[in-house]
């Protein structure tokens, strides 16, 4: 299966390398000149890394490591990195995630919070649904008594291009369950500031 796997991947590397040779010729650059010779492949290879949360299950991440447990406290991860492409321009963004649960009779290990980030970040995106996405993965899986994210991203496609405001920066937040009433969602906020 693995074998497979192989060999799936380098075709579909192979088919990426070969598109990005066309871009450098359609940009009127000789992918033969030194600089070039490994670049089509090498971006292949950062693109695919750069989205593979296509291939991952964010639901099984979490399974992995649910336990029973009474604690029923919120639990905060907060500045996760994360690094994203926004799908409308294929630039990055990058940030912090900040997630928050209140466990009804599960927690889950704290380094697979960061994972699912990983997973939603790592495919074409916008911030908006980025957020969403793990705040219903967070909430389906653990059912919690209430979930919450914020992410804070700066956005190239801001930066480089476009309106080119290097100092802005955009935050989405989403909530779920206790985290709806103010007191809650408050305590949160004051915690990850």
């Amino acid at each position: 299966m693995n074998d497979n796997f192989d060999i799936e991947t380098l075709k579909k590397t192979d088919k990426i390398k070969s598109n990005y040779e066309n871009i450098l010729n359609l940009l009127g650059e000789n992918k033969d000149r030194d600089g070039l010779l490994k670049t089509p492949e090498r971006a292949a290879k950062a693109i695919s890394f750069l989205t593979e949360g296509y291939d991952k299950n964010p639901h099984k991440i979490l399974q992995s490591a649910m336990f029973e447990e009474s604690y029923s406290e919120m639990v905060i991860v907060k500045d996760i990195e994360l690094y994203s492409l926004c799908e409308h321009h294929l630039l990055p963004f990058f940030g912090k995630a900040h997630i928050a649960y209140i466990p009804n009779g599960h927690i889950v290990g704290l380094s697979k919070l960061p994972r699912v980030v990983d997973v939603f970040s790592r495919r074409l995106q916008v911030q908006e649904r980025l957020t969403e996405q793990i705040l219903d993965c967070i909430n389906e899986t653990l059912s919690p008594k209430g979930v919450a994210v914020v992410i804070e991203a700066s956005h190239m496609c801001m930066m480089m291009r476009g309106v080119q405001k290097q100092n802005s920066s955009t935050t989405t937040s989403g909530f779920r369950g206790t985290f709806k009433e103010t007191d809650t969602r408050n305590e949160f906020l004051k915690l990850i500031h």
